[in-house]
Formats: C-alpha cells, sequence, structure tokens
C-alpha cells in the first residue's frame, strides 16, 4: 500500500509528539493526549486515510491511560463530598487500599480532626481535607467509621488503648502500695501500746496497782468509813471523789455505791471543813444530774441541806452549802415545791438579811432568778414539746409551783432591792434582773417603796455618766448600756 507524502509527515510529526504524549499519559490525562495530537494533525488532514490513521493513534492512547489509571491504587483520589461538612478548606474521602510497605507511619482517626504529616498513611474510608487557613492536610473518621463508633456501640465495646491500660495498671499498682502502707502503719500504731491485761501485770511485778474510777471510787468510801481514817485523809479522800463525781457516770455510781449517805453524814460533821468538802462534793454530783437529784431527794438530802445552811456559821461553809442547794433545784420541780414547803425562802431570807458582804445575797437573787425564768420558759414553750416528750409532765409540775406567791408573801418584794446599794456592777445587775422577773407580783411594793425609785435614779445617772466618760476616752463598754437598759424597763413597769 501506498502511503503519501502527507501521511509520511503526519506519522513524523507523531513521533516528535511521543515525549509529549507519555508526559499527558503520566498524568492519566486522556483529553491532554487527544487535544494535543488532534492540534498536531489538523495541518496534515489531506483525505479519508490520515484523518482515520489519527483518529486510532488517539484511542489507543487513551486506552493505555484508563489502564494506568485503574492500577494506581496508592494514590489519593477525590470524591465529592456528599454533606459539605467541610468548615475550614476542602473535604476529601480517602481510601488508602492495602499498603505493601509495612513501615508505613499509619495515623489512627478519630471523630475530630487531626493533622496530617508528610509520609503519613490514613486507614481505608478515612476523611481527608486540605485546611486553607493552615495549609495543612487533616484527616478524621469516614462516615461508615462515625456510624459504627456510636455510643451504642462504644457501651457495648469495653476496649482501652494502651496508654489507658498503662495508666491503669499504675494506678493500681498505687493503690495496693497505699494500702500496705496503711496496714504497716495501722500494724505498728497497735504494737506501739499494750493491752489492759498486760499493763496490770506490768504493775503487778513492780508493785503498782492499776484501777478503774469505780474502783477508786470503792477504795476511797472504804477508807472514808474506815474508824482508822483522820480528817485529814477524809478530806483528802473527798478532794478526789470531787473530782471524780464530775462525770455524770461516776456520781450515779457513787450513789449506788451507798456514796451519798456518807457526804449527808459529813454534813452532820461538827468539823467545818468536813461539811464544807462534803457539800462540794454533794453539790458536784448533784450539778446536771436528774438521776442523782431524784436520789438525793429521796434520802432527805433538801432537809439536811436547809439545815445546815441555817445553823452553819462559816461563809466557806454556806456558799458550799448554798451551792448544793441551787444544783439540786434547778430544772427540778419537785424539790422546788419541797423546798417552799419545807421553809427554805425563810431560811434563805434569814441569810439575806445577815450577809453583809453581799456575796450571799448575790448567790440567792441568782438561784431566785433562775427558778423564776425556768418556770416562765416552760409556760411560754421555750421547750419544744414534740422533742421534749415529758414537756406536758413539766407543766403540771411547774403550775404546783408558785414560787412568785411566796416571795410576794415573804417579803422578797424589799429585800431584793436591798442588793442595789451594792457597789459592785455586777451585784446591781442580777439585782435588776431579778427585780424584773418579779415585777408581776411585785409592783405595788415598787411603786410604793420610795428608795427604790431614788436607787433607780442615782444609778441611771452614775451610769450615763460612765458612758459619756467611756465615749470621750474612746473606751465604749456595752454593759454600762445593758445596765441602764434595764433600769428603763424596770421604771417603765412602775409607771
Amino acid at each position: 500500500m501506498r502511503i503519501d507524502g502527507k501521511v509520511a509527515d503526519a506519522l513524523g510529526c507523531l513521533r516528535e509528539l511521543s515525549e509529549q504524549v507519555e508526559a499527558s499519559l503520566q498524568l492519566h490525562c486522556c483529553s491532554t493526549v487527544a487535544r494535543t495530537v488532534t492540534m498536531k494533525l489538523i495541518p496534515f488532514h489531506v483525505g479519508g486515510t490520515s484523518f482515520i490513521l489519527a483518529v486510532l493513534l488517539v484511542l489507543h492512547y487513551c486506552h493505555i491511560a484508563s489502564i494506568l489509571g485503574h492500577k494506581s491504587g496508592g494514590d489519593l483520589i477525590v470524591v465529592e463530598n456528599p454533606e459539605h461538612e467541610a468548615v475550614n478548606g476542602e473535604e476529601e474521602d480517602v481510601a488508602v487500599d492495602d499498603v505493601e510497605d509495612d513501615e508505613l507511619d499509619v495515623v489512627q482517626p478519630s471523630e475530630q480532626w487531626q493533622t496530617l504529616k508528610p509520609g503519613q498513611a490514613v486507614p481505608q474510608g478515612s476523611h481527608v481535607r486540605l485546611n486553607l487557613q493552615t495549609g495543612e492536610r487533616e484527616v478524621r473518621l469516614g462516615e461508615e467509621q462515625l456510624k459504627y463508633w456510636t455510643e451504642e456501640h462504644r457501651e457495648e465495646e469495653d476496649s482501652f488503648n494502651p496508654d489507658e491500660l498503662k495508666r491503669a495498671m499504675k494506678k493500681i499498682k498505687e493503690d495496693w502500695k497505699l494500702a500496705s502502707k496503711d496496714t504497716e502503719q495501722k500494724d505498728s500504731a497497735a504494737s506501739k501500746f499494750r493491752t489492759m491485761e498486760e499493763l496490770k501485770k506490768d504493775m503487778a511485778q513492780l508493785d503498782l496497782l492499776l484501777e478503774t474510777d469505780v474502783q477508786i471510787m470503792r477504795r476511797l468510801l472504804e477508807q472514808f468509813n474506815s474508824s482508822n481514817s483522820t480528817s485529814e485523809q477524809r478530806l483528802s479522800i473527798l478532794t478526789e471523789l470531787e473530782y471524780l463525781v464530775h462525770q455524770v457516770d461516776n456520781a450515779q455510781t457513787l450513789c449506788s455505791m451507798g456514796g451519798l449517805q456518807f457526804l449527808l453524814e459529813g454534813l452532820n460533821s461538827s468539823d467545818f471543813r468536813l461539811q464544807e468538802s462534803s457539800a462540794f462534793v454533794l453539790g458536784s454530783a448533784l450539778a446536771s444530774n436528774p438521776a442523782v437529784q431524784v436520789e438525793a431527794v429521796e434520802n432527805g438530802a433538801l432537809q439536811t441541806l436547809l439545815t445546815t445552811l441555817a445553823t452553819a456559821q462559816q461563809l466557806r461553809v454556806q456558799k458550799k452549802v448554798l451551792f448544793a442547794v441551787a444544783s439540786l433545784l434547778r430544772h427540778f420541780p419537785y424539790a422546788q415545791r419541797h423546798f417552799l414547803t419545807r421553809g427554805g425562802l425563810q431560811v434563805l431570807s434569814e441569810l439575806f438579811r445577815t450577809d453583809n458582804s453581799g456575796i450571799l445575797r448575790t448567790r440567792i437573787v441568782t438561784m431566785l432568778y433562775d427558778m423564776i425564768t425556768e418556770k416562765e420558759l416552760i409556760f411560754q414553750g421555750g421547750l419544744d414539746p414534740v422533742l421534749d416528750a415529758s414537756h406536758d409532765e413539766r407543766r403540771r409540775q411547774y403550775s404546783k409551783v408558785s414560787l412568785q406567791e411566796e416571795l410576794l408573801e415573804k417579803g422578797w418584794c424589799i429585800l431584793v432591792p436591798q442588793l442595789l446599794e451594792s457597789s459592785e456592777n455586777d451585784y446591781r445587775e442580777k439585782a435588776l434582773r431579778a427585780l424584773l422577773a418579779m415585777a408581776p407580783v411585785c409592783l405595788d411594793q415598787y411603786r410604793s417603796d420610795g428608795s427604790l425609785q431614788a436607787s433607780l435614779h442615782s444609778l441611771k445617772q452614775e451610769y450615763q455618766d460612765m458612758i459619756q466618760s467611756e465615749i470621750i476616752l474612746a473606751e465604749a463598754n456595752s454593759y454600762f448600756e445593758e445596765i441602764v437598759e434595764l433600769i428603763d424597763a424596770l421604771q417603765v413597769k412602775m409607771k
């Protein structure tokens, strides 16, 4: 077959374009090949033969390009993102086929975007995008992977990464060390102390005796009751007992041992020192201890105390006996009623009149004020009946204590104002509080007592001057202001 000259020139041109076609084929671009060859062959179109040859040549090169494109499995293929989730750049759906090189740095994507470094590979189905702000490629889990890693699948698969397992194992070791250390510390602390039996054995070897409070009190009572004990020894015994009976249990144990009788016998002693110490121990045992209060009244302690208070000559004995009486009557309406019926106010009034120091007067007035306020609090709902199951019974018992009427009848509305003549601020304050508490039954006596009104007027002026002087010296004292308020309150009631 003869080929004309133009066809020969076309074939020569195709050979010159081989290098350009090969470069285009490396880019997998069939359109580039076709466009290049066609533009070169148009000038040589002289007949059907040359045109058909050119077309066949173009199709041949396109077929080669398509084959090479399918064999390029290791490159990134850009596909359309149906959900358009890219925010900072273009998002790519990347599929990585099996990699023959086992040394590739494969990134494990997560739900969050993470930067993809050069040379790193990604698993199949991952999303890759180009961040237009930073210029770096970023990767995260693909759509199918995200659907799989839902909360439901995470709850079903309790998987941990190696770092989490390492931290968990480290924490287990630390907890075990701490537990072992605590056990060792407890064992070491326990080893530092010995049991009571071991201590008793060691004390016995040293000829020493280790006793409990109960054993001590039993031994002291035996020594106190012994005929061989001297007065000094008994005084020492009473001092030790006074220290022990401050504990409620010890005071009750002492009564169960018969110690209450020993104390009452000490009140009847001719030695005023034994009277003083016995009254002191008895008052300490009675303080805020209802069980001991009840037993003391049943054993006649109230009458014994009143007798001792009326007959005692020593001030120190009178103070301790008055302390025991106040401890017995506090919050005990049954004892208060017996106190009134057995002439307790008469005994106190005689003691009040004969006291020149003011010490006994103040203590007596304070005790009477406490008894009045106790009853007022009960009837004013001072105690919550829901919390105090005995509230109704208390009210019933306090209703039988006619203390204020007895105070009016025994002349205490005139006796208490005498305490205002004292120069002690504390004595005056207690007298004013007692006068206010007795005001419901003593107002008529107050209004007819001219000396009381004069005392209140002079005291008010005195304390106002003291307040002004303290203001000038920048030494404000609210105590004097409180006394002035008490005086004002009493004067208002007397009007």
